[in-house]
């Protein structure tokens, strides 16, 4: 009779324990995960001002959220084509109803949806502005032929780097890996140099 009720006990504080942290979890889930559209823009607003006070580029990799603070960093992941960027919220929209981001050009380009205009893509929080993560960005080299800058973009590419190119008022173009967790920089790093990169410029974003 003893055992009986130390067993219903203890699985009464199991229960209560589980219970404890799914209500925790899933409002941290819900926070986390976003499933919708996403659209891209840019033309006419290069060179514009967000409504983060940063100058939009769209050769970077950013995105306009409605709600998410200005610095969050998050992972779109294109849910047709499983193709996936890293992208900072500078931004705010999109203001279409139906549509949970609006990434730039260069970001809707890394997950393939550029001549789609829109697709359905699921976003998931990586680092908040107030958090204490760190993220990066690696310059590969600079290049006054635009031809040599796009073949090493495309061989980057091939092995899923998140790569844009940044051209410069001196009309340079500037290979660059953007948004890189601090914890993926140091792999990232060795397999460049594995690939001949070495002289490299790191950067604190």
């Amino acid at each position: 009779m003893i055992l009986q009720k130390w067993g219903e006990l203890s699985i009464n504080i199991i229960m209560r324990y589980i219970l404890l942290l799914f209500l925790i979890i899933t409002p941290l889930l819900c926070q986390s995960l976003e499933t919708g559209y996403a659209s891209w823009y840019g033309g006419k607003f290069q060179g514009r001002y967000t409504a983060s006070g940063e100058i939009y580029d769209m050769n970077k990799l950013t995105a306009a959220h409605k709600t998410l603070p200005f610095g969050t960093f998050v992972k779109v992941i294109n849910i047709e084509n499983g193709k996936s960027i890293v992208v900072k919220i500078n931004d705010r929209g999109p203001f279409v109803e139906g549509r949970i981001i609006d990434l730039s050009r260069a970001a809707a380009e890394e997950v393939g949806m550029l001549k789609s205009g829109i697709a359905k893509v699921l976003i998931r929080i990586v680092s908040q502005k107030d958090e204490d993560e760190l993220f990066y960005s690696i310059q590969i080299g600079s290049y006054s032929d635009p031809k040599n800058a796009e073949r090493i973009k495309n061989l980057l590419k091939e092995k899923d780097f998140g790569v844009i190119i940044e051209k410069t008022t001196k009309g340079l173009h500037r290979v660059i890996i953007d948004n890189i967790k601090q914890d993926d920089l140091q792999p990232i790093l060795k397999e460049l140099t594995a690939m001949g990169f070495v002289q490299v410029l790191v950067k604190k974003k």
